[in-house]
């Protein structure tokens, strides 16, 4: 669709600014913008914490279209990470070969390599082939060397988002949501999960389906958006697929989660074979149950994460979804699931049922 000016870009960004990075752009890949009406500006769904377009102009040498992305910031989510952080793991991703390289930045967002491949949809995940190309891709992605100390980031994050969350929440929702008693909870789960043998990679942190892209010709995966990523717990980022295998962020409903699409045990134990043995070396059945029981107790931690990350989103957030319900549902699968993830040591991999499965 053509769109006379950047009025789909709103005004968090001058639209002079914007075309002059824009025409930069443009230039550096051997084209020229003459006209503002001669681009083509898409919004992407399902983004939650930016706005993304796909920005389309006729290239010089052929007509062809030119295909580039362009992210704004969300307003207010600096909060949950620091932005020159995000940036420079952006630019290191991409001098690993990793997801789309960075064009160029402006005062409020950025313009990325278009990367021409499809985004999964919800369904995707539940595909056998393509969530075992996750599981690899996963691997690979937590073997990365990254900047910064290899330890585990969650619990300061969820600790800085809970002292934000009171800051910001009506003395109603400090009430409703159960602020005052979760700094016991992430004490607690710290203190319980954390072992001197867990293995720490560099994490993704926010694998839900629209982070996940597939190269059709190749079947190649390309993870995106690297803006939670850190290095953490690696069962804390199986987890967190797992529990996003609940969500359809593109449905009439997109806040709402089906916990009945949480993967059974069967499901979760091939993906983390597949994770374990996408190096070459066949993984013992006692590898398998350890990771396994170590990614269903760290789903309490993705819940009080993703949870406290509503809560905040719900006051800074403009963009339409209904961050508070969505809040809601992760705090109460945590209350739900706490008693019967925590009173077990492992799970056996012969089980029938699923622990989280509902």
């Amino acid at each position: 669709m053509a769109i006379k000016t950047f009025e789909l870009l709103k005004s968090c960004a001058s639209h002079e600014e914007i075309m002059k990075v824009l025409s930069s752009v443009a230039s550096d890949l051997g084209d020229v913008i003459d006209d503002v009406s001669s681009l083509q500006v898409k919004p992407l769904k399902g983004a939650m914490t930016n706005e993304v377009f796909e920005v389309n102009w006729p290239t010089k040498s052929d007509g062809h279209l030119r295909r580039v992305l362009v992210r704004l910031y969300g307003e207010g989510v600096e909060v949950f990470f620091n932005r020159v952080d995000e940036i420079q793991t952006f630019e290191c991703m991409s001098k690993h070969g990793q997801g789309p390289r960075l064009l160029g930045r402006f005062t409020t967002g950025r313009v990325e390599e278009f990367i021409h491949a499809r985004t999964l949809s919800a369904a995707d995940l539940h595909d056998p082939e393509i969530s075992a190309m996750i599981a690899s891709k996963m691997k690979e992605f937590h073997n990365l060397h990254m900047p910064g100390e290899k330890k585990a980031q969650i619990w300061q994050r969820m600790r800085n988002w809970l002292n934000h969350s009171k800051s910001l929440c009506s003395p109603k929702d400090v009430k409703n949501f159960g602020l005052d008693n979760i700094d016991a909870e992430i004490k607690m789960l710290e203190e319980l999960l954390c072992k001197g043998d867990e293995e720490i990679g560099f994490c993704h942190n926010d694998l839900q389906y629209g982070n996940i892209m597939i190269d059709e010709e190749t079947r190649s995966i390309t993870l995106i958006d690297y803006e939670y990523s850190s290095y953490n717990p690696v069962a804390y980022d199986l987890a967190n697929h797992f529990c996003e295998m609940a969500a359809n962020y593109h449905s009439d409903t997109p806040h709402v989660l089906d916990y009945s699409k949480y993967p059974d045990l069967e499901v979760r134990q091939r993906f983390i074979c597949i994770y374990l043995s996408s190096e070459g070396k066949e993984p013992s059945n006692s590898e398998v149950e350890q990771l396994m029981s170590a990614a269903e107790k760290y789903t309490l931690a993705n819940h009080l994460f993703w949870g406290l990350w509503g809560l905040i989103s719900s006051y800074v957030n403009t963009i339409d979804f209904d961050y508070k319900e969505y809040a809601r549902q992760r705090f109460e699968q945590y209350w739900l699931k706490k008693p019967t993830l925590l009173e077990s040591p492992s799970i056996n991999i012969s089980q029938d049922e699923s622990v989280n499965g509902s």
